[in-house]
């Protein structure tokens, strides 16, 4: 739902900036034109990285298609560098060193407030989304958006916030202008936006690629796992535990304990079996393998 909202906000808010930027002459509009194009090209892949990441197990993909979601999620970061930081970039130079004369600058204020508001719902969407996800696991909102293993929920909260950041950079370039009468201080603004917005897909594409690469659970989580392993009657102590994420909130756990007694083979293989059920009855565990510790092997800290 939160990433649906943000297309249909942005499909809106290209359609009535494209119009603005033609209408009124103004680099800043065009570049903000250029942002919510991408963003709604980026949209697209969020759709496409939900979808696909849902698949389950197979032969050929025994974690299932988590991953995926990071794959296209990273499409849309590079979208967003590209289509939008780039073409802004370019618009503000070319403005500088071919000033095209001002046309009618309303046009611009309305579509400038009328995108503030919808981009706004968007990111209030994602935000509420985010800090209630944020309070489930004792971080602020900030800190869960930059580490939450959710690539869609990070970018359309990304996305929106640079957005809303890049209309008032707008709004000041094209005041600039219509006062000065002078296109520079809306080129500077078109540039900006370029700049933000190349910050951002940074940021995205860095996140995507440490998740497609294997990234490990935070701290927290770990030490919340040790401490439920370590709390079954079964388990004498845990030596060791990996824990990496497979996709937005699933975990691939391997580990191996120290059982209690010193049961038959057979025995032990159940009990093992017993405990990996129990960890995958968890929503955010998709699978847990779980081998017999050497008796020399101390117990590993949280």
């Amino acid at each position: 739902m939160t990433v649906v909202i943000a297309f249909l906000a942005n499909v809106l808010v290209g359609v009535a900036k494209t119009v603005a930027a033609f209408i009124s002459g103004s680099a800043s509009m065009a570049a903000e034109a250029a942002h919510s194009w991408a963003d709604v090209g980026n949209e697209a892949f969020l759709l496409m990285a939900d979808r696909r990441s849902r698949g389950g197990p197979t032969e050929e993909h025994p974690l299932g298609y988590g991953r995926e979601s990071y794959v296209w999620s990273m499409f849309a970061a590079i979208g967003l560098f590209t289509a939008g930081a780039v073409v802004s970039v370019m618009r503000g130079i070319q403005e500088l060193f071919q000033q095209e004369s001002a046309g009618d600058f309303t046009i611009a204020y309305v579509v400038l407030v009328v995108a503030f508001v919808l981009e706004g719902i968007s990111f209030a969407q994602a935000f509420r989304r985010a800090r209630r996800e944020a309070a489930e696991v004792d971080r602020d909102v900030l800190e869960h958006a930059l580490v939450t293993s959710d690539p869609t929920l990070r970018a359309v909260l990304a996305e929106d916030a640079a957005a809303l950041v890049g209309l008032v950079i707008a709004a000041g370039g094209v005041t600039a202008h219509q006062v000065t009468g002078s296109a520079v201080p809306d080129a500077i603004g078109s540039i900006l936006v370029g700049l933000l917005l190349g910050v951002v897909g940074v940021v995205l594409i860095d996140r995507n690629r440490r998740f497609l690469v294997g990234q490990s659970v935070p701290r927290p989580i770990r030490a919340q796992t040790v401490a439920a392993l370590s709390s079954y009657e079964e388990v004498e102590r845990v030596t060791f535990l990996r824990m990496e994420f497979i996709g937005p909130r699933q975990m691939y756990i391997v580990g191996s304990v120290d059982l209690v007694g010193d049961n038959v083979e057979s025995s032990i293989a159940e009990t093992l079996r017993t405990l990996e059920r129990r960890l995958e009855a968890r929503p955010s565990v998709a699978e847990a393998v779980l081998t017999v510790s050497r008796v020399d092997e101390p117990a590993i800290e949280a």
